[in-house]
């Protein structure tokens, strides 16, 4: 069986105007048939982050939503958490503190609820902090910045649910270009993957391959840096870094990504629905033209005088001219 869909959300996502995201995840964790589990370990708020997407969720259609909040590693172990992930066709974990939800999450029997929830098919999401813990290298804090500095972030250890690969998020808004790229340049190996507000990468299992497809108003932004040259071995305390032959692709909704390949999917190209219309008006007269000239059986120079004199307006008539019928002149006899 393929892995279940990962729901990689940089943050912020419209919960009220245009919930495209959120609702798709209802969708695919089985819309009416959808048993959710909600996982807000990482926020910092109460029930009421809860009550959100409960409320969400379940106008969207889903069937049952539920809490599973661990807040310590003991917690963690508790088998009712536990019971609740393994009967989920849905896992959210919400925004917050990624390094405590990884600290309290990874290497425990939740955990590894999560990691056996996504094996057995169900769909996995999260939005910020619950999108940066299912890499296996997780950004745990650090400053914004456009120029990659030494020491500019820590890196923990995530889920793994993403092998290869590290996400960050609220990525063009933070301006987060910087410490992601340091990543990479520390660790080649690994595929950076940055999430803008309100924008979700949707990864699924497609012959083997992981395949990343874009939803949202923002952009993913993916680095490559297999082939890069770095001097981030030898740099010291916090100086730029090198970083040359980085591939830098920026993928906007519709987009398609082979992360497995790291190759871009071609798509085929999309038609405007504003010309799609004016292509259609012009197939609807053309049938009109073609029906006139097999039912007066004439040719189109013909049709088109007509036309012609049709609109040729006709000229008004001389008030000054006499208008009564002509009498026969000479006398009558």
């Amino acid at each position: 069986m393929p892995n279940g869909p990962l729901m990689i959300i940089g943050g912020a996502e419209d919960k009220v105007r245009k919930p495209t995201i959120l609702k798709h995840f209802v969708a695919l964790s089985g819309g009416r048939d959808a048993r959710i589990a909600v996982i807000p370990t990482a926020s910092s708020l109460g029930r009421e982050v809860v009550d959100v997407y409960d409320a969400l969720f379940t106008k969207f259609g889903a069937a049952s939503v539920e809490a599973v909040r661990p807040e310590t590693r003991d917690q963690a172990h508790d088998p009712a958490l536990v019971k609740a992930l393994d009967e989920a066709t849905g896992i959210f974990m919400t925004g917050g503190n990624q390094l405590k939800l990884s600290s309290i999450v990874c290497g425990t029997p939740v955990g590894d609820a999560i990691l056996r929830a996504h094996e057995r098919g169900a769909v996995v999401a999260g939005t910020s902090a619950g999108a940066s813990i299912q890499s296996s290298h997780m950004v745990a804090f650090g400053v914004g910045g456009a120029t990659p500095k030494q020491r500019m972030t820590q890196v923990a250890g995530g889920l793994g649910l993403m092998d290869g690969a590290v996400i960050d998020q609220h990525f063009d808004q933070r301006n987060r270009y910087g410490r992601l790229l340091m990543i990479v340049a520390q660790s080649p190996q690994l595929l950076g993957i940055g999430v803008d507000e309100d924008t979700c990468g949707l990864v699924e299992d497609v012959a083997g391959d992981a395949v990343m497809r874009v939803i949202g108003k923002g952009a993913v932004t993916v680095l490559d840096g297999a082939r890069m040259v770095s001097n981030a071995h030898e740099a010291k305390r916090s100086a730029p870094l090198l970083a040359s032959g980085v591939v830098f692709h920026v993928l906007p909704e519709g987009s398609v990504f082979n992360l497995s390949t790291r190759t871009l999917v071609p798509q085929e190209p999309g038609v405007d629905l504003e010309d799609a219309h004016e292509l259609a008006e012009a197939s609807r007269d053309l049938r009109q033209l073609v029906r006139d000239i097999a039912a007066a059986d004439a040719t189109p120079a013909a049709i088109r005088r007509r036309l012609k004199l049709r609109r040729t307006p006709s000229p008004p008539a001389d008030p000054t001219r006499d208008q009564s019928p002509t009498q026969p002149q000479g006398d009558i006899s």
